[in-house]
C-alpha cells in the first residue's frame, strides 16, 4: 500500500489575522475593500481546495473581531468571564457588558445566534454595511452615548492598534452582549471560539482531518447556547445589590437560538422574573407557541393539553406577557415594519425586517426599529401591544402585480378596528 510521509502532505495554509497583509483596507464608509481593487469586496473564493478558503475566512474574521471589540471597549464596554468563579486560565465564556451596569436602572441584553462571534450580527453585513453596521458597535453607540448617535463617524476609523481611551458612559441604560457561539474551549489558545473557528484552526498538513472535540473543550454551565442563556441570567442578571440594581428592568433581544434559549427559560421561570423584564423582542423567531409556551405556562386550571391560546387568556402566563410586551422581526419582502402573518405561531406580533432573504441579516437591518419600540413600551408601563391578524393575499386580490398582506389592526382587546390592504413596494 502506498502511504504519504507526513513530510510529503501539502503544508496547512496560513494567513495572517492582518488586513494589509491580506491585502485589504477599511474605506471611509468603513467598508473593507480590496487595496488593488477599492470596488471589490472580500473575495472568499481563491482556491479550488475550501481549506485554503476557510483559512483566509478565518483570518478576515479575526481581523474582524479585533476592530470591532477595540470599538466595544471605546464605546465604555468590557468583558465579563463565566463562570464568574472561573479564572483567566480555566475555561470560561466571556460576554460584554457596559461599565454602567450595576448602577443603570434599565439594561438591554442581546442573546445572538451560535453561529456568530460576541458582537458581530453577520460577517455578510459587516462585508456589504460596513464593520459597525454589521456588528453591536452601532448598536452600543446608541444605547450608551445616546447624544452622540448622530455622529456617525466618529469612532469608524480607530484603528485596532488606537491608543484611544474608552468614552464615558452617559445613559442610564446598560448593554449586555451575551456569547451564545463562543462555547469551544480551546485548550492551547486558552479562549473560547466558534465552531467555524474550531474547524478553522491549524492543522499538520492541509489534509489533515479537524481536531476532535473532547470533554476538556466544555465549559462549565456553558456547554451550548441554552445553558449559556441560563448563566447570563443565573449569574450576572440574577446578582440584583452585586452586579445589576436591585429594580433595574431588563429588555431583552434574541435572535435566532439566542430567542428560542430566552423563550424556553422565562416559560419555564416566569415567576421568578415577571417583575423584571420589560420586554421581549425576536429576530428570526425559532419557538412555537404551542409547544414552547405550552410545555410550561400553565398557571390556570387547564390541564397539561391547554394550547397556548389558553396561556394567553391567563393574564400571569409568559404567553400573555409575550403577546403584550413582545413581537418579532422575520424576513419578509414587505417593507421594514409592516406586521406580517406568524402571531399563531410565535404568539407575538410579527414584523417585516427589510431584510428579504438572510436570516442573520435580520439583526442589522432591523435594531433600530427594536430601539425605537423598546423606548415606547419603557415609558408606558402599562403599555399593552396591539394585535394584528395578518393574511396573505394572492396577486389576484388586487394590491398590486404580485400581492402583499392583508393587515386587520385587532386590536388590545381582540375586536376589529380597520383593515388595511399592504402590497408590495
Amino acid at each position: 500500500m502506498f502511504v504519504f510521509r507526513p513530510k510529503d502532505l501539502p503544508p496547512d495554509p496560513v494567513y495572517p489575522a492582518n488586513l494589509k497583509e491580506l491585502g485589504y483596507f477599511i474605506t471611509d464608509n468603513d467598508q473593507i475593500k480590496k487595496i488593488s481593487n477599492p470596488e471589490q469586496e472580500f473575495q472568499f473564493r481563491i482556491n479550488r481546495n475550501s481549506r485554503w478558503n476557510d483559512a483566509q475566512r478565518e483570518a478576515m474574521n479575526a481581523c474582524i473581531r479585533t476592530v470591532v471589540y477595540s470599538r466595544l471597549r471605546d464605546q465604555g464596554m468590557t468583558t465579563l468571564c463565566l463562570p464568574l468563579t472561573a479564572s483567566p486560565k480555566e475555561p470560561h465564556v466571556p460576554i460584554f457588558v457596559s461599565s454602567n451596569l450595576s448602577t443603570a436602572k434599565r439594561i438591554i441584553v442581546v442573546f445572538g445566534e451560535p453561529i456568530q462571534d460576541v458582537g458581530i450580527w453577520a460577517y455578510r453585513s459587516v462585508s456589504m454595511q460596513g464593520i459597525s453596521a454589521g456588528s453591536a458597535v452601532s448598536l452600543a453607540q446608541e444605547i450608551l452615548r445616546p447624544q452622540e448617535k448622530d455622529d456617525q463617524n466618529q469612532h469608524q476609523q480607530q484603528t485596532p492598534e488606537s491608543n484611544g481611551k474608552p468614552q464615558r458612559v452617559t445613559s442610564d441604560t446598560a448593554l449586555i452582549l451575551a456569547n451564545t457561539g463562543q462555547l469551544i474551549w480551546h485548550c492551547g489558545g486558552r479562549r473560547v471560539i466558534t465552531h467555524a473557528s474550531w474547524m478553522a484552526l491549524p492543522r499538520r498538513s492541509a489534509v489533515d482531518p479537524p481536531y476532535t472535540m473532547t470533554g476538556r473543550n466544555s465549559v462549565p454551565g456553558n456547554a451550548n447556547w441554552q445553558e449559556h442563556v441560563e448563566s447570563v441570567f443565573e449569574e450576572v442578571l440574577a446578582a440584583r445589590g452585586r452586579l445589576v440594581r436591585e429594580d433595574a428592568k431588563i429588555d431583552i433581544i434574541g435572535i435566532s437560538e439566542g430567542g428560542l434559549g430566552v423563550i424556553r427559560y422565562l416559560a419555564s421561570n416566569w415567576s421568578s422574573w415577571s417583575p423584571y423584564i420589560n420586554a421581549i423582542c425576536l429576530a428570526s423567531p425559532l419557538h412555537f407557541a404551542n409547544i414552547d409556551l405550552s410545555l410550561y405556562d400553565n398557571d390556570s386550571d387547564s390541564d397539561s393539553n391547554s394550547n397556548s391560546n389558553t396561556n394567553q387568556a391567563n393574564p400571569n402566563s409568559f404567553a400573555s406577557f409575550l403577546l403584550a410586551r413582545g413581537r418579532a422581526y422575520v424576513v419578509s419582502p414587505e417593507p421594514l415594519g409592516v406586521p406580517v402573518p406568524g402571531i399563531e405561531e410565535h404568539g407575538c406580533n410579527c414584523f417585516a425586517s427589510g431584510e428579504e432573504l438572510n436570516i442573520e441579516c435580520v439583526m442589522g437591518a432591523s435594531w433600530k426599529e427594536m430601539m425605537q419600540w423598546f423606548e415606547k413600551v419603557h415609558a408606558d408601563t402599562e403599555y399593552c401591544e396591539d394585535r394584528y391578524d395578518v393574511t396573505t393575499v394572492d396577486a389576484e386580490g388586487g394590491f398590486g402585480p404580485v400581492g402583499g398582506v392583508e393587515v386587520v389592526h385587532a386590536g388590545a382587546d381582540g375586536e376589529n378596528n380597520n383593515n388595511v390592504a399592504i402590497g408590495e413596494v
